[in-house]
């Protein structure tokens, strides 16, 4: 009997971890969104590459948007397994050194850079300063904003605290006005390539909230 059990514990043991063996842990993907079929629930992004590790929220203060071919995900249908859906743009980054702003093509598939001609810049503008914020609508101001007229847009960056305005020559205004927003950044867990098992929208997310 002793060395029947001894052999049932060793079957059932052998038969664990060749399960264990078999799990297919699934990946995490993160970018920015520059496409969103609301019908089909499927995003298009362009990945985040930089070298941090993914449960560190480090990182979102310092994305690179460089990875292309841009990839899509199917969300879930879960709604306890995906968050608010995606706001979709083209901005890939606002370079306030080089006075620059990078942005993705999609006729050519390609990311383009676009230098500015600065006309003012503000620093250190929280989301609740009046400058972004109306408090009389008691919402956010709408960004960006596009003067066609003084060939000016002005984009906020929320991660950078920063208002800037700047010109541009008359044809960058023939561009739709996406070419100027910065798509939320999101986070999808995948096991099979395309489909999101869990999906983060980062930019709507408070970590801090209780």
């Amino acid at each position: 009997m002793k060395k029947n059990r001894i052999l049932v514990n060793l079957i059932t043991f052998i038969a664990l971890v060749a399960a264990a063996g078999c799990v297919q842990f699934g990946k995490v993907d993160q970018g920015r969104v520059i496409a969103y079929d609301k019908g089909t629930r499927t995003l298009t992004m362009i990945r985040d590459v930089t070298p941090k590790p993914r449960d560190m929220n480090v990182d979102l203060f310092f994305p690179d948007y460089t990875v292309l071919p841009p990839v899509q995900y199917r969300l879930p249908d879960d709604p306890k397994e995906s968050g608010p859906e995606p706001k979709a743009g083209l901005r890939m980054k606002l370079d306030l050194v080089k006075k620059q702003v990078i942005v993705f093509d999609p006729g050519s598939q390609t990311l383009k850079t676009i230098d500015y001609v600065l006309v003012e810049q503000k620093e250190n503008v929280r989301k609740d300063d009046p400058l972004v914020y109306d408090y009389h609508l008691k919402k956010a101001r709408n960004f960006p904003e596009i003067g066609r007229g003084k060939k000016t847009i002005t984009l906020y960056s929320s991660r950078q605290n920063t208002l800037v305005i700047f010109a541009l020559p008359e044809p960058y205004f023939d561009l739709p006005d996406s070419t100027w927003v910065a798509g939320d950044e999101v986070r999808v867990y995948y096991k099979e390539p395309g489909i999101a098992r869990r999906f983060m929208n980062v930019s709507k997310t408070d970590i801090y909230k209780k």
